[in-house]
């Protein structure tokens, strides 16, 4: 609970901290509470992170996963949350759960920002979790970074086998990055993926002449038009 929910049912600041005092209530951080013998569930528990996080949602890999799409999950696998200000997650909410935190700008002013979040059908009061389409391209943001390694993305990337190309069509259409967008419609192509065609079609133009940058393990990963 935070403190916007305790107000809700008639619950101070001032109570709260003596309901802390007395032991009904033990604080977990500013403005962050629990009862003192429950346990934190990870998605109720975003979603009320997300309350003071502008735009938090499960994102990337993480929501690929909790939409059925993985490749040799571990059970220790880091949390990847996206959201619109760059800032630190409560240490509270890391030690229980370990996480990573992006706000890295992927998409233009133009897309409406809660374009392809959506909360998980079986749990339709719990946390935004990116759409499979969305959370593809967040992925592939992470390519060439020490978080996200070549061979894992490209694996995850072939489980995606039938998006909506509709959606992913207005993702790739105000996606500025050019190596997300060729890494895209390129793995798509050498995946041979059903809808590699139709990715490039959509996409359009990206530039002219080949991309390259140099991963952390030395490799040069080049991306053509």
């Amino acid at each position: 609970m935070d403190t916007a929910r305790l107000r809700e049912v008639g619950v101070s600041p001032a109570l709260a901290s003596h309901y802390v005092g007395a032991g009904w209530l033990t604080r977990l951080g500013r403005g962050a509470f629990m009862f003192p013998n429950d346990e934190l569930e990870v998605a109720p528990t975003i979603a009320v992170l997300a309350r003071r996080v502008p735009r938090l949602h499960v994102g990337g890999k993480t929501a690929l996963a909790w939409r059925g799409i993985r490749h040799n999950v571990s059970p220790r696998e880091k949390l990847t949350l996206w959201g619109r200000d760059p800032r630190p997650l409560p240490t509270w909410f890391t030690q229980r759960f370990p996480s990573r935190y992006v706000a890295r700008k992927l998409f233009d002013a133009k897309l409406a920002a809660d374009f392809g979040l959506q909360p998980l059908p079986e749990t339709p009061h719990g946390p935004l979790v990116s759409v499979p389409e969305r959370a593809l391209l967040e992925l592939l943001s992470d390519v060439g970074t020490p978080q996200q390694g070549l061979e894992e993305a490209r694996n995850i990337m072939e489980g995606v086998r039938s998006p909506r190309l509709d959606v992913l069509g207005e993702l790739l259409r105000h996606c500025p990055s050019v190596k997300v967008v060729r890494l895209c419609v390129q793995w798509a192509e050498e995946l041979s993926l059903e809808w590699a065609a139709e990715a490039r079609r959509l996409a359009g133009p990206r530039g002219r002449g080949r991309w390259l940058t140099r991963l952390p393990d030395g490799k040069t990963l080049v991306l053509k038009p």
